[in-house]
């Protein structure tokens, strides 16, 4: 449970845009590609989609633990998706899911990733109150549901375990000690209109967002080719594709911002 906690401190805790279980999970896998520690080319969402195919990763009681395993040495962290109306898992007990908790693992982590793991599958059978995550409205509600679950669970730990949870439960929340590089999360619902001699249509709220993606020369390619388009502060995900008469082309997507500056153009 101490990646649990440590997501909770450092701000990775988020409201998940839609109940679309692919979706969400990309969502969440985008995020974990925009960490400062993944190496950029890392393809966090192809590795949990495909591990999603061998295996459901649902635990059951509205709770699932998707996860990429990496090649490369760095600390094991994780990110929580809240879903305020519940996913259509597929998980093994029906339930619709309400939190995903998705860890990256990499290859010095395994061990402690299941570890982590198996303290989770405990606390859920333990905790007296994990219905309670219907009730919430709101992040805040969610936050402290899980710092519930936390405590609850601390009492199955080794002394020494528990110690180490203490250490981290005093660490300030990230609404007093926000990181920088997740504090300015913008997600955008974006719609691409693409087709042979028609300049690509980006229909999208932010004007500023619209005009960058308007003169980005190879946005269509790479939705098409990559599923996902980045530069500078934006990264562009594609969700799906609707083909028209003609030869038109509709990209269903979502940007996402997780650095602070206006969008700029980087060779």
């Amino acid at each position: 449970m101490e990646t649990l906690l440590e997501a909770l401190q450092e701000g990775r805790l988020f409201e998940l845009p839609e109940n679309d279980k692919n979706h969400a999970l990309q969502f969440l896998a985008h995020i974990i590609e925009a960490f400062p520690e993944t190496p950029a080319g890392t393809d966090v969402v192809g590795l949990v989609l495909k591990r999603e195919e061998t295996a459901n990763t649902g635990l059951g009681k509205g709770w699932a633990c998707p996860h990429a395993r990496v090649s490369y040495e760095e600390d094991l962290k994780c990110v929580i998706g809240w879903s305020p109306g519940g996913i259509d898992y597929q998980a093994p007990d029906s339930q619709p899911v309400s939190i995903i908790v998705m860890h990256v693992v990499p290859d010095n982590q395994r061990s402690r990733y299941l570890k982590e793991i198996s303290n989770l599958a405990k606390a859920l059978s333990t905790y007296p109150e994990i219905g309670r995550i219907n009730e919430a409205r709101n992040l805040d509600d969610v936050r402290l549901y899980l710092l519930d679950m936390i405590e609850n669970s601390r009492k199955s730990l080794s002394p020494d375990a528990r110690a180490k949870m203490i250490t981290l439960q005093t660490k300030p929340l990230a609404a007093a000690q926000p990181l920088p590089e997740l504090s300015s999360l913008t997600v955008e619902p974006v719609t691409v209109v693409a087709g042979p001699g028609l300049k690509p249509v980006v229909l999208v709220q932010n004007p500023a967002l619209a005009e960058y993606l308007e003169n980005a020369p190879d946005l269509v390619d790479k939705l098409e080719k990559d599923g996902f388009y980045q530069n500078g502060g934006w990264r562009v995900m594609r969700r799906s594709t609707a083909v028209y008469q003609k030869g038109r082309v509709v990209y269903d997507c979502l940007a996402l911002k997780i650095s602070g500056g206006s969008p700029t153009n980087r060779s």
